[in-house]
């Protein structure tokens, strides 16, 4: 079978490089699968679990913050934000940043403030929200409401 090679680097390291089978992302437009021999590419990226897939069925999974996807059809680059795989997050403190995130947008959607009377920013704490819900997901861990 066909392979693609995928790099994903953060701004502090290569978090992943290897080829593979198939990438599934979520683009600033939405849900992209990427096989072997895609057309040049080039797109935002929403904060998520990517779904990489290996051996012929096995999936991995990493946490992105957002970012950037550059597809050639031989190689796809992402350039994160931020990118864990899933036994680097630490699902507790995920978990927290979920219910944060979780409590600014219920108070703000309530017309209330922020500690020190300053505006919550809405786009800051929907932006938390998913990149919490993302790094869960990596993890296979369910979201606590």
């Amino acid at each position: 079978m066909a392979t693609i090679q995928l790099e994903i680097v953060s701004p502090d390291r290569v978090v992943y490089a290897a080829d593979i089978d198939m990438l599934i992302a979520r683009s600033t437009g939405g849900e992209i699968g990427i096989l072997p021999k895609h057309i040049p590419l080039v797109t935002g990226l929403q904060p998520h679990a990517m779904k990489i897939h290996v051996d012929g069925g096995t999936e991995q999974l990493f946490a992105v913050a957002g970012g950037f996807m550059e597809v050639t059809p031989e190689k796809i680059t992402v350039l994160a934000t931020a990118a864990e795989e899933p036994d680097e997050i630490d699902i507790n403190r995920a978990q927290r940043a979920y219910d944060r995130a979780q409590a600014r947008l219920k108070r703000l959607r309530e017309g209330g403030v922020e500690d020190g009377g300053a505006a919550i920013d809405e786009h800051r704490a929907a932006l938390a929200l998913k990149r919490a819900v993302a790094r869960l997901q990596a993890t296979h861990t369910a979201v606590k409401a």
